[in-house]
């Protein structure tokens, strides 16, 4: 005779866990999600496979860094997202580190290789078959995404004030106008977020600005270990120069009506440094090394989820 057993889940709010009842319907929901991870987890390892043929090692292989140091600060840069989202997640429901990062390095993945926000609905179905983690993780996945869309296009707004004698002067090679329509965009977007904000935000006011602050972490590291990869290329280039550089980056990677915006940046770091040939081999080093990193991060956690899916079946 099968007796209801319970078990403690996390409402990810400060309060004590719900004790939900683990019943037969609650298993085949669980599995049910466990199976549509399953898919997504063979899905983010052909993508995976499939993007591999676009690398293009040959051609950059000579600029290829052989400094240890270059790989240990590129590792950081590449795994910031996850570590970051799990120190989020970890306060939110207690996200064991393995199993978590993994997840999280799917939804990376996912989002880049196959299509965006894809990710966040695979993390979804991942909480979902785990009993032991929340009953209902929308909200809080919801409300992580929006606030990382509020954190940047905050970001985007300050460093577009500071970089706005730079912009205006037409020397960086970005459209007024586009930039213009861009920052009305962003400000649009962020406006009617903070106006319905109580609508939107499932998550308690204490989680949400500690959320907000993992995010601005987040952008601070992504710039930082940004400018001292290409400062281990191109040591020539202060580090200092390199954070502008970043900075700038990320500011033209955030405009969402900036046309053609790799060539932008490209002009933009030519300006500032004048290196034409060193740039354009570090902006082809940097792609190809990222796609690895994308190929072998969807192979490790997507494989690493049909074992763990296999081990709770």
């Amino acid at each position: 005779m099968h007796t209801a057993e319970a078990t403690y889940q996390s409402t990810g709010d400060g309060l004590p866990p719900i004790q939900v009842a683990d019943t037969p319907s609650v298993s085949a929901r669980n599995g049910l999600f466990g199976l549509v991870g399953v898919i997504l987890s063979v899905v983010v390892v052909f993508a995976a496979a499939f993007t591999y043929r676009d690398l293009r090692v040959d051609t950059v292989e000579a600029m290829i860094p052989r400094d240890v140091g270059f790989w240990l600060i590129f590792v950081i840069y590449y795994m910031h997202g996850p570590l970051f989202e799990w120190v989020i997640f970890r306060r939110l429901w207690h996200v064991p580190f393995v199993s978590g990062i993994m997840a999280l390095l799917r939804k990376l993945v996912s989002n880049e290789l196959v299509l965006g926000y894809l990710g966040e609905a695979q993390f979804y179905a991942w909480a979902r078959a785990r009993a032991n983690l929340i009953a209902a993780p929308f909200g809080a996945i919801k409300d992580v995404a929006i606030l990382s869309a509020l954190t940047g296009n905050a970001a985007t707004v300050i460093m577009l004030v500071l970089a706005w004698p730079l912009v205006a002067s037409g020397s960086l090679g970005m459209p007024m106008r586009s930039v213009f329509l861009s920052l009305g965009v962003v400000l649009l977007i962020s406006c009617a977020i903070l106006l319905f904000r109580k609508k939107l935000f499932s998550l308690s006011r204490r989680e949400l600005w500690f959320i907000t602050g993992i995010h601005g972490l987040r952008i601070i590291t992504f710039i930082a270990f940004s400018a001292l990869m290409w400062h281990l290329v191109l040591p020539q280039v202060s580090v200092g120069l390199w954070m502008v550089l970043a900075t700038l980056r990320m500011l033209v990677s955030r405009l969402p009506l900036l046309p053609n915006k790799d060539i932008v940046f490209a002009g933009i770091a030519v300006f500032l440094l004048g290196h034409d040939l060193e740039i354009a081999a570090l902006m082809t080093l940097m792609a190809v090394v990222t796609l690895g990193g994308h190929v072998l991060a969807g192979v490790i956690s997507g494989v690493a989820g049909l074992i763990e899916t296999r081990r709770s079946a």
